[in-house]
């Protein structure tokens, strides 16, 4: 058996995690931590797991007693954790912050399965990639490896109440988003430092640099491109919906452009390409990324999306957990979307 430690445990991550991780055949929860609960049931804070569980959440973190070490913390948590605590060098960290996902002095794999499987595979520690960074990322990995990332892409993508976090805000609140729409940081979003990342690793020689406009600015380098991203609030809880927009110089085969998706994404555990529009119930409460294309001339459009808490999040960071210990991808993650 695996067994796991969960740091951040009461947060919509954590319960979602604590949630997927008691229906793992492979798992044991040796400690669930959240010192502001320390002493009360989990289902006291996630009360969807009343029944299904008798356990408390810890204030201890015996880090000598697991094999994987999850952070369900706020963006730079982790970093300043791991500067005031020491975890044993055979234990794996699986971090769902943004804090190492960009490359630097760490030894951190971004955790993308569908480009950087092998890597996972022998990591010991491992950056869980953003909810929005996914969705984009699966919409436009296919046409980047083709080189097919030749103008500045529109991205237009809208996420659930619960891409903000358990903690309550102005713009979560129930009276202010329900039945309610807006847009937020308008080309600025952290997601972007990532997506352009994995765009430049991906993309063939002496195709366009994709500007990453948050360090660059605007005034980006002659011959480079931008992701244009707005993201949006949706009247909804969970799930990403994404449309992309990508120009080429000429018109292009619909059919050749359709089966380099499929050939991209043929054995991807999670990640299926759908010959149909999508619609957002498809993926919610699963573990899959759908993904569908059109072309108008030269414009091709993307359609993807996933549920922001799962392959957005912990779907996504117990698949990365399978792969890093050996065991069936797909283990603990047997999710059915809703028929209706």
């Amino acid at each position: 058996m695996i067994k796991v430690g969960i740091l951040g445990a009461a947060g919509y991550t954590g319960g979602e995690l604590i949630r997927l991780l008691l229906n793992h055949p492979e798992v044991e929860i040796v400690f669930a931590n959240s010192e502001s609960n320390a002493g009360n049931k989990v289902y006291d804070v996630h009360e969807g797991l009343i029944g299904d569980t008798e356990m408390t959440f810890s204030a201890e973190m015996p880090f000598d007693k697991v094999d994987v070490v999850f952070f369900c913390f706020g963006h730079g948590k982790s970093e300043a954790f791991l500067k005031e605590h020491t975890i044993p060098s055979n234990v794996k960290i699986i971090d769902l912050a943004q804090d190492f996902r960009i490359k630097g002095d760490h030894d951190y794999v971004y955790g993308l399965p569908e480009i950087n499987r092998e890597k996972i595979e022998k990591c010991m520690h491992l950056a869980n990639p953003g909810c929005f960074a996914t969705c984009i990322q699966e919409g436009l990995l296919p046409l980047a490896k083709a080189g097919m990332l030749i103008h500045d892409i529109s991205v237009n993508a809208v996420t659930g109440s619960t891409g903000a976090g358990q903690k309550p805000g102005a713009t979560t609140h129930f009276s202010w988003r329900n039945n309610n729409f807006s847009v937020y940081k308008l080309f600025t979003h952290q997601h972007l430092h990532e997506i352009c990342q994995t765009l430049n690793e991906l993309k063939p020689e002496g195709a366009p640099l994709v500007a990453d406009t948050l360090n660059m600015g605007f005034d980006i380098p002659e011959n480079a491109i931008s992701v244009d991203f707005i993201p949006y609030r949706g009247d909804f809880s969970r799930g990403i919906f994404c449309t992309e927009v990508v120009t080429m110089n000429e018109p292009v085969d619909a059919e050749k452009v359709v089966s380099l998706y499929k050939d991209f994404f043929s054995s991807a555990a999670f990640t299926h390409y759908s010959d149909k529009a999508l619609d957002l119930k498809q993926v919610v409460n699963t573990n899959k990324a759908l993904v569908h294309v059109e072309v108008f001339g030269r414009k091709i459009v993307v359609t993807s999306m996933i549920d922001n808490l799962l392959k957005g999040a912990v779907g996504q960071a117990v698949q990365n957990m399978n792969i890093m210990f050996g065991i069936d991808e797909k283990a603990g993650l047997a999710l059915k979307a809703s028929a209706f």
